[in-house]
């Protein structure tokens, strides 16, 4: 699955729009790289995202295409 779309299933970003616009600004990495929106994403992959002044590192636990609000969460883990 492309990073910019999982973050979106994931709802760690709100909008795919924002995620692509955030991946472009290199902003977004995963496994310690910058990511390109394009990029894909699996089980085990540890992607990092830059929000102004504050980090947030995630553990990919699952892909899915869609999830409800409550599924969301258990497709990562805050490391």
């Amino acid at each position: 699955m492309r990073v910019d779309k999982f973050l979106k299933v994931s709802r760690l970003i709100k909008r795919r729009t924002v995620a692509n616009e955030a991946c472009d600004a290199g902003r977004v990495q995963v496994n310690g790289k910058v990511a390109k929106a394009s990029q894909d994403v699996k089980v085990g992959d540890i992607i990092e995202i830059g929000f102004g002044t504050k980090n947030v590192k995630v553990e990919v636990l699952a892909v899915q295409d869609t999830s409800k609000k409550d599924e969301a969460k258990e497709l990562f883990r805050y490391l």
